[in-house]
C-alpha cells in the first residue's frame, strides 16, 4: 500500500507522469516511455527522481565503529567526500539490503547535516574537526527498519552515537548519461562537481541550493546524485528542465542491462535469500573487518558456492521474467531468474538469477522455460552490454 510520497510528487503529475507503488512509495514510472527515456541515458543523459531512497544520519565517536560492525566493507578507510558500496547482513550471512555509505564533513551533528552543508560551497568540506559523521542510505521502504537495527546495536555494543533518520528531510535527485557532467556542471552555481572522480561527493550549490553532490548512480553511465534539502527539490530538478525526465521503468531496464541487483527481488531476507557473494558483490565484503555476518561468510568462501547470480539471453523468442526456471535444456532444473526484460539497447530479451555454478559460466548453453516450453538460451556475465 502506498504511503508516501516524494516531494516532486505534484511536478510529476503537472508533467503527466504515471505513477507505481515502489517501497511503499508513490514514484513516477514513466514520464513518455521507457524505451525513450532509457535512451536518453543511454546516448545522452536523463534525470530521475529517487527521493524513496531511505537516508540515515550517523555521527559520534564510535559512528565508524558502529557502521563497520553493521556493514560488510571497511568504513574505517573513507574520508570527508568518499564513498562506498556495501551490504547489510544477518549472522547467517543472508542480504538484508545493499546500500551506499557517504563519509559526511567532521563535525556535522546527525539529524543536522541539511543546515551544515550551508556555506561549503567550492568543494570545501572543512578542516578535519569533530566526531566522524555519515549519510547511510538504504533501499526504498527500508529506512525505518535500517535506523532501528543501527540504534538496537548501538545500544547492546554501549557505543557513543547519534543516530536520525532523516529520510523526509532530504530529496535525491540523479543525472545519468554520456553528457551527465556538463548537464551538472551547468546547473551548479558555486563549487566543483564536475571534477569528482567516481564515487566521490562534495558540497556544491545546484541552482543556489547547497547540496550534497556525489558521482554515482544505478545506470551504468557516468552520472551523479544530488542530495539536497527537500523543500528545495523543485528548484533543483527545474535546473535540469533540459534533461529527459525518466521513471522507474527505465531505471530497471538500465540496471538489468548492467546487471545491478534490485532489493527485494534479486535478493530478499524471506524470499531469496542470498549472500554477497552468491548476490556477486563480494568486492564489497571485507573479511578483515568484524561485521554481523562476517564468519557465516568467511565459512561460505571455503566451502565454495553451489549457485552464483549471472545472465541469460534467450535465443528463442519470448521475454524473461522473474521465477522462470532455467534448465539445462533437457529439462533438469539449475536454476532460476530473479529479473528479466526486453532490452532496450540491445533489442534482446535478457535476464539475471541463480544458477548452479557448474553452468554459471560465460557462453555456456541453457534454456530459460516460459510458459511451460524451454526456450534456448545462453549464459552472460554482466554487464550485458560491452561498457
Amino acid at each position: 500500500m502506498t504511503e508516501r510520497s516524494p516531494p516532486l510528487h505534484g511536478v510529476h503529475e503537472d508533467r503527466g507522469a504515471k505513477f507505481t507503488d515502489f517501497g511503499g512509495w508513490a514514484m513516477p514510472v514513466t514520464f513518455d516511455s521507457i524505451r525513450e527515456e532509457h535512451a536518453a541515458v543511454r546516448e545522452r543523459v536523463g534525470r530521475f527522481d529517487v527521493s524513496h531512497m531511505g537516508e540515515i544520519e550517523v555521527a559520534g565517536p564510535d559512528a565508524t565503529a558502529l557502521l563497520n560492525r553493521l556493514t560488510t566493507n571497511d568504513v574505517s578507510a573513507l574520508s570527508p567526500g568518499d564513498s562506498q558500496y556495501a551490504a547489510i547482513t544477518t549472522e547467517e550471512g543472508v542480504m538484508l539490503d545493499d546500500t551506499i555509505i557517504y563519509r559526511l564533513p567532521d563535525g556535522t551533528p546527525a539529524g543536522e547535516a541539511v543546515n551544515a552543508i550551508e556555506g561549503m560551497t567550492n568543494g570545501n568540506l572543512g578542516e578535519p574537526d569533530g566526531d566522524p559523521a555519515y549519510l547511510f542510505v538504504p533501499n526504498a521502504g527500508h529506512d525505518e527498519e535500517t535506523y532501528d537495527r543501527v540504534v538496537t546495536h548501538r545500544d547492546e555494543w554501549g557505543l557513543e552515537a547519534a543516530v536520525e533518520n532523516t529520510t523526509t528531510g532530504w530529496a535525491m535527485i540523479a543525472v545519468q548519461g554520456p553528457d551527465a557532467e556538463s548537464a551538472v556542471d551547468a546547473a551548479v552555481t558555486a563549487g566543483d562537481a564536475a571534477a569528482l572522480p567516481r564515487f566521490d561527493a562534495t558540497v556544491a550549490d545546484v541552482a543556489g541550493v547547497p547540496s550534497w553532490v556525489a558521482r554515482t548512480g544505478y545506470t551504468g553511465e557516468d552520472g551523479f546524485e544530488i542530495v539536497c534539502p527537500a523543500d528545495a527539490a523543485e528548484a533543483v530538478w527545474a535546473a535540469f528542465e533540459d534533461v529527459q525526465p525518466c521513471g522507474l521503468g527505465a531505471r530497471d531496464t538500465l540496471r538489468t542491462e548492467m546487471g545491478f541487483l534490485l532489493s527485494g527481488q534479486d535478493f530478499d531476507p524471506d524470499d531469496e535469500p542470498r549472500t554477497p557473494d552468491e548476490a556477486g558483490i563480494g568486492f564489497a565484503v571485507d573479511l578483515d573487518t568484524a561485521f554481523i555476518g562476517r564468519d557465516a561468510l568467511a565459512e561460505q568462501r571455503d566451502a565454495g558456492l553451489t549457485e552464483r547470480f549471472i545472465g541469460v539471453r534467450l535465443l528463442d523468442r519470448g521475454v524473461p521474467r522473474g521465477g522462470y526456471a532455467v534448465t539445462d535444456g533437457d529439462l533438469t532444473r539449475i536454476g532460476h531468474l530473479t529479473s528479466g526484460t526486453m532490452s532496450p539497447t540491445l533489442e534482446e530479451p535478457i535476464g539475471l538469477g541463480y544458477l548452479h555454478v557448474d553452468h554459471a559460466v560465460d557462453g555456456a548453453e541453457v534454456a530459460v522455460v516460459v510458459r511451460g516450453d524451454e526456450k534456448r538460451a545462453e549464459v552472460v556475465e554482466p554487464p550485458f552490454l560491452d561498457r
